[in-house]
């Protein structure tokens, strides 16, 4: 297998970076950037794209059929107690509150 991939973005090879021009004097081209596989980015997504700008390319680009895989027909629920809103004042004086939210253990 190779240690490369060559990124996704479908407009990845149209970005004017010098790190994509290639070619001979007189025949020059801009090409998609090729991703080392290194331990940084194994297991995620970042193998495939070569920065956030290509990742959301494709991603507007391919929604329709990214949702068609596993579309979701009803909502997701996590059961918790009840919300409890702590109130904590500093030693300054300045008073702030927080909302402690527990979920319930399904086990």
């Amino acid at each position: 297998m190779s240690n490369y991939n060559w990124c996704h973005g479908p407009e990845c090879h149209t970005y004017t970076t010098s790190s994509r021009v290639r070619g001979s004097k007189g025949n020059k081209v801009l090409r998609t950037i090729k991703i080392k596989e290194t331990k940084w980015n194994e297991g995620n997504i970042y193998r495939y794209f070569c920065n956030q700008n290509c990742l959301h390319g494709f991603l507007t680009h391919h929604l329709q059929s990214i949702i068609a895989i596993a579309p979701r027909r009803e909502p997701l629920e996590t059961k918790i107690k009840d919300p409890v809103k702590e109130t904590t004042t500093t030693p300054y004086g300045y008073t702030y509150s927080n909302t402690r939210i527990t979920k319930v253990d399904n086990a």
